[in-house]
């Protein structure tokens, strides 16, 4: 059975805070050095010395950048490492969802070029304006396979596998 919408919409809410919490184990440490900076280039006068403004900045900008390369590697790591492993993000598996290629059965993987194709056409929706809507809303009008834009990429789609049918042969699709 193809996964509804609102299981998918599920399993990636479930995968977007798993993210957010492992972001914040770096998020937080960079934004207090950049908060520690303001407050040391303020004084105790809160006048501040307007020469070491440049070295602020490119604190923030160092920061920014760093915390981007974390963050891509984390997404990488996370979508595809995961998809390569089970078929499955912890999302997916919560809501028992399962990554398939077309015309595969659950189980059989999708391979790494796969997962990282998935993964880089999500990330690179995510940078259009409203690309990761339209991604993410694809899948509802989508036909036969209700596939999400990142899943037509990598000729995949996502089904509901419950204990039932994944022990009947052919039957995950039923």
């Amino acid at each position: 059975m193809l996964a509804p919408f609102v299981d998918r919409l599920v399993a990636y809410l479930v995968d977007g805070l798993i993210l957010g919490a492992i972001a914040m184990v770096y998020t937080i440490p960079l934004v207090i050095y950049v908060t520690s900076q303001a407050v040391a280039l303020a004084g105790p006068d809160g006048t501040g010395d307007p020469a070491a403004v440049p070295g602020y900045v490119a604190s923030v900008l160092i920061s920014t950048g760093v915390a981007f390369v974390l963050g891509t590697l984390l997404s990488y790591l996370y979508h595809v490492e995961f998809v390569l492993k089970s078929g499955q993000t912890p999302g997916k598996r919560f809501m028992k969802l399962h990554i398939v290629r077309l015309g595969q059965l659950p189980g059989q993987g999708i391979g790494r070029g796969d997962a990282a194709k998935r993964w880089g056409a999500t990330l690179g929706l995510n940078l259009v304006p409203f690309g990761a809507y339209l991604d993410g809303l694809w899948q509802l009008w989508d036909k036969p396979y209700q596939q999400c834009l990142h899943d037509k990429a990598a000729a995949t789609t996502v089904v509901k596998v419950s204990p039932v049918s994944t022990a009947m042969p052919g039957g995950v699709f039923q």
